[in-house]
């Protein structure tokens, strides 16, 4: 999980626009995490169990991810690009929307029912 955050941040720090920051962000995360979710059945069980009994390694990447999705979103809005009241709020949607692309779980539901992840992502 650290490589992910590793590689968000460095997204985020890049001196792109906003926009691209994000959507190369969504995209780098996904196509980061696939192949350890498809691949690896070890890790897959290892972060669903994480994921599901709760614990804190689960929380703290969460927490992570979205101050990096935040802090995009803010710079958006500081640039004009991004018309949103709340950052946390819209870091919160972003995150939302995009759980099929990251989460072992959905990835391999998509998986098994023959539908093609990397198109969407």
């Amino acid at each position: 999980m650290n490589g992910t955050a590793e590689l968000a941040l460095t997204i985020a720090r890049r001196s792109t626009p906003p926009s691209e920051k994000l959507e190369e962000l969504l995209t780098a995360v996904h196509h980061h995490n696939k192949p350890k979710l498809l691949h690896d059945r070890q890790m897959h069980d290892l972060i669903v169990a994480a994921m599901q009994e709760n614990r804190p390694v689960i929380k703290v990447h969460a927490e992570q991810m979205m101050t990096i999705l935040e802090a995009i979103i803010r710079e958006g809005i500081e640039m004009g690009q991004f018309e949103v009241e709340d950052p946390a709020e819209a870091a919160r949607a972003v995150k939302t929307a995009f759980i099929p692309f990251f989460h072992p779980v959905l990835i391999e539901h998509r998986l098994r029912h023959g539908e093609d992840i990397e198109g969407l992502a």
